[in-house]
């Protein structure tokens, strides 16, 4: 499990968890990642669990990055222990998650599968999370389920051969409006 090596300070205060993430919240290694929509503590044993779905999903293709690290101490009193006599000793470390920070990223996968790995791993985490790509921005609080059927919807309007109102359109109906869209093109430019 992750921790940190050293730390200055054994026990830290508790800390505000106000505001989105101004750093990491970009996809800077991989083609997609999974983003946190609301704030939390993500545990050291969640982000491992996590991270086994992810790699036992995708086998031995791609690469994945963790974007967060557990660096903050909860500290936490023994059972049965009366009030008083002190703070207790660290229990466990957390990663202060806030809006909009990337968790993990993923690369050399094809989307579906990066979609299924991301969603897996979503289940692990305490917070909220929604998938997001590279390329294409997400829409603001989409979560990862909403995001994957939005992918399956655009991808089934891709392979049929008809309009979504359901006007079917024949092969000259779509040279028509082709050389229509040409010829417009070169209009404009004479």
């Amino acid at each position: 499990m992750l921790m940190p090596k050293r730390v200055k300070h054994r026990k830290v205060h508790r800390g505000s968890m106000r505001g989105r993430a101004s750093r990491g919240n970009f996809i800077a290694f991989g083609d997609y990642g999974i983003q946190a929509l609301e704030p939390g503590w993500v545990d050291s044993r969640q982000i491992e669990a996590a991270r086994r779905a992810i790699t036992r999903y995708v086998r031995r293709g791609g690469q994945i990055w963790i974007r967060i690290f557990p660096d903050k101490s909860v500290t936490a009193k023994p059972a049965e222990t009366r009030m008083g006599s002190g703070k207790g000793a660290p229990d466990h470390w957390v990663a202060v998650v806030k809006p909009d920070r990337i968790l993990f990223e993923i690369g050399g996968v094809r989307e579906d599968v990066a979609i299924e790995a991301m969603r897996l791993a979503g289940h692990k985490l305490p917070i909220r999370t929604r998938f997001v790509t590279r390329q294409t921005a997400a829409k603001p609080n989409m979560t990862v389920q909403e995001q994957a059927s939005a992918v399956a919807y655009k991808e089934h309007l891709e392979h049929t051969e008809y309009a979504p109102s359901g006007v079917e359109f024949g092969a000259e109906a779509t040279e028509e409006v082709e050389t229509a869209g040409t010829s417009a093109g070169t209009e404009g430019k004479e």
